[in-house]
């Protein structure tokens, strides 16, 4: 596609015009300490749709993917915060389209907010604003996953990812078992909420995970989509997802209320070789809105609304599955190291673009150059989707193709 080979050379000179460098932290006493940190990519993305006079010519954009700073810090060896910003620029290309037109909005926010206790290995509590548990998939870092990125599919409604609330969580059985509940805010009530409708009730989100896991044990909070053939890994694990009353069938007369529950099975395979490291992964999710599409006046912000023109779905009801593979070659590739790697999701809509149960395929593949581990590489991603059912009219809702290529950076 065009502007590759120019791209590839910008980051080529990118990388020879400097090194890596780690903020060091700085020492209170008393066992005190604060540490910096910033975390980047920064790349082009190409879509064969989004610009001209139909929408059906090639779009281009140079954009920051993530871009953030952020602290942590320790009061001792219990007690401890992290703290993380994002700062985003409005960009054309993002995951499910394509913009008829950008605006100045600059974005920068709070993405994390914790306070952490380790009582020990078995009991640990998390305060604040950081990721949910339903799926391993928003658990893997997004600086440390397989492929380009998570499933664009996979989002819890509303809170997609983060929430507010508190987690207990802790290892169990020499490591073998790890378990986690949370408690969190869930969909904002208190009159209206997203895309104008009302939310019936004011009640808590609850999840709940358990996994079990072998050989080299995945005991922390979060997980990683490749340890880099530094780590033999096996885990298997499930989730399930709750919140009453999230939302009104006849958003008219305020009645049908929906109850929201999801869950989640899903495993990881990590295994180093003399040949290289093979690494494999999937998982199932299931997300019921009590068929909501089919009331008489359904929640806008969940699913679709054709005569209003708006298109939610994709934010609602739906079950699919992915798989992703991986290999690392067991030699340096000049002074990196390489790593293929595909991956298919697929995933049916209870109602989307229009059409009920439209189902979409993503097919993607490519490949991680790792200079310096995740803190410095280059990631390049080609992928298909495909939707079940088209809508003619709209291109960002039509089979399109997409070029991804970045860098990567974490001080």
């Amino acid at each position: 596609m065009r502007n590759i080979k120019f791209f590839t050379f910008f980051l080529v000179v990118m990388l020879m015009a400097g090194s890596a460098f780690a903020f060091k932290p700085i020492e209170l006493g008393d066992g005190k300490y604060l540490k910096f940190f910033y975390e980047g990519q920064f790349g082009v993305t190409m879509r064969n749709t989004g610009s001209g006079d139909q929408g059906e010519d090639d779009t281009a954009d140079f954009n920051f993917r993530r871009n953030r700073f952020g602290f942590i810090g320790t009061y001792n060896d219990k007690l401890s915060f992290y703290l993380q910003t994002e700062y985003l620029d409005d960009k054309a290309v993002n995951p499910l389209g394509v913009k008829d037109s950008l605006t100045d909005d600059e974005n920068f926010y709070v993405l994390d907010a914790q306070i952490r206790y380790a009582q020990n290995n078995a009991f640990n509590v998390t305060l604040g604003k950081f990721k949910h548990n339903l799926t391993r998939e928003n658990l893997e870092g997004c600086f440390t996953p397989l492929n380009f990125d998570r499933s664009l599919f996979v989002a819890a409604p509303f809170k997609t990812s983060r929430d507010y609330g508190v987690a207990v969580w802790g290892n169990l059985a020499d490591d073998y078992l790890q378990y986690r509940l949370d408690v969190m805010e869930g969909r904002e009530s208190g009159g209206e909420g997203d895309e104008g409708s009302y939310v019936p009730n004011s009640g808590f989100r609850y999840t709940g995970r358990l996994h079990f896991t072998m050989f080299d044990k995945e005991t922390g909070y979060g997980y990683q989509g490749s340890y880099l053939g530094e780590k033999k890994v096996l885990t298997v694990g499930g989730s399930y997802q709750y919140e009453a009353d999230v939302a009104y069938g006849d958003t008219t007369n305020r009645t049908d209320e929906v109850d929201y529950s999801a869950y989640s099975l899903d495993f990881f395979a990590e295994m180093p070789t003399a040949a290289g490291t093979f690494t494999l992964s999937g998982a199932y999710l299931d997300i019921d809105l009590d068929d909501l599409h089919k009331g008489a006046d359904p929640d806008s912000a969940l699913t679709d609304n054709v005569a209003a023109g708006t298109f939610n779905g994709a934010n609602g009801q739906r079950e699919g599955y992915y798989v992703k593979a991986g290999y690392m070659l067991p030699m340096n590739v000049g002074p990196g190291k390489l790593q293929l790697f595909g991956r298919y999701d697929s995933f049916e809509y209870a109602m989307l673009n229009g059409y009920t149960d439209n189902t979409v395929d993503f097919y993607a593949f490519g490949a991680n150059y790792y200079l310096a581990g995740n803190d410095i590489k280059i990631v390049g991603q080609y992928s298909i989707t495909d939707f079940d059912e088209e809508v003619g009219a709209d291109t960002n809702k039509q089979d399109y193709d997409t070029f991804e290529m970045f860098l990567q950076v974490r001080f």
